[in-house]
C-alpha cells in the first residue's frame, strides 16, 4: 500500500506564526468563494472577519515588504555563483519586485472593509455563538437571497482587495519552504531536540497511516519535538524515524 505523506509545520517566531495563519485563512477564503452555496458564503464571511482581526493586530504589510526585499537581496547574491541559471534568478527577482510594488501600492490591508457597513455588522455578531441567525443579522439573510450573480460579484470584489497580499505571501512562503531540505531524523526515547539558528520554520514529514502527530515547542534558537498517537490506545516507537526540514 502506498503511504500518504503529511507535513506538519511549526513557526519559530511571531512573524512566521502570523504568516501561516493568514495563509490558512486566505486558502479558506479562496475555497469558499462560491456564491451558489449559502454555507460557502458564510464561511467566506467568517474567514474575512478573522483576517480583519489579524490585520488590526499586526504589522503585516511592513513585514512582507521587508521580507520581499530580503529575498531579492539573497537572490542577487546567487548571481555570482558559477554556472547559476542567471535567467531564472532574474525572472524570480522580477516577480518578487512586482509583488513588492503591488503590496506597496495597494490600500492598507483591511482598510476598505472598515467602511463597509455590511461587513461591520457581521463582525459585531461573530463573537456570539450562532450569531449569524437570520433574526440576529437580517441584512445577511437578505444578502443570501440576492441574485446569484450579484452575490458572486460582491465576493469577487472583496477577494480582489486581498489578492496582492495573497500572491505576495505565497511567493515568500514558497521560497522559505524551499530553503530547507528534508533529512532523516530519529527520536530518542520519544524525544527530539535540535538547534535552529536563523530559521523561521520547522517542517516535519510523517505518513498519515502511522496516525502519529508531533507537538513542537521552541523558539528561533532551539526547538524540541514529542510525538503522540492519534488514538488513546495507540503507541509511538521510542526511536521513531521521520523527515525534518528547518527553513
Amino acid at each position: 500500500m502506498t503511504q500518504s505523506p503529511i507535513i506538519f509545520e511549526y513557526p519559530l517566531n511571531e512573524k512566521m506564526r502570523s504568516w501561516l495563519r493568514v495563509e490558512y485563512l486566505l486558502q479558506q477564503l479562496t475555497a469558499s468563494n462560491n456564491a451558489s452555496s449559502p454555507e460557502a458564503c458564510l464561511l467566506f464571511l467568517r474567514t474575512l472577519t478573522e483576517l480583519l482581526d489579524i490585520f488590526e493586530r499586526s504589522e503585516l504589510r511592513a513585514d512582507l515588504l521587508k521580507e520581499l526585499e530580503r529575498q531579492q537581496s539573497k537572490l542577487n547574491q546567487w548571481l555570482s555563483v558559477p554556472d547559476i541559471d542567471v535567467q531564472a534568478v532574474n525572472q524570480l527577482m522580477s516577480e518578487l519586485s512586482a509583488h513588492s510594488h503591488s503590496i506597496n501600492t495597494a490600500p492598507k490591508f483591511g482598510s476598505t472593509f472598515k467602511e463597509d457597513r455590511f461587513i461591520g455588522q457581521l463582525r459585531q455578531r461573530l463573537s456570539i455563538p450562532g450569531g449569524y441567525c437570520n433574526f440576529d443579522t437580517p441584512t445577511l439573510h437578505l444578502w443570501l437571497h440576492l441574485p446569484l450573480e450579484k452575490r458572486q460579484a460582491q465576493l469577487d470584489q472583496w477577494y480582489s482587495g486581498l489578492e496582492a497580499l495573497h500572491l505576495g505571501l505565497q511567493a515568500i512562503l514558497h521560497l522559505i519552504r524551499q530553503s530547507g531540505r528534508f533529512n532523516e531524523a530519529q527520536t530518542h526515547q520519544g524525544f527530539y531536540q535540535h538547534s535552529a539558528e536563523n530559521k523561521d520554520l520547522v517542517r516535519i514529514k510523517l505518513t498519515s497511516e502511522d496516525e502519529i502527530y508531533p507537538q513542537v515547542s521552541g523558539h528561533k534558537a532551539r526547538f524540541s519535538i514529542r510525538f503522540f498517537p492519534l488514538e488513546n490506545d495507540g503507541r509511538v516507537p521510542e526511536n521513531l524515524l521521520f523527515q525534518l526540514a528547518c527553513c
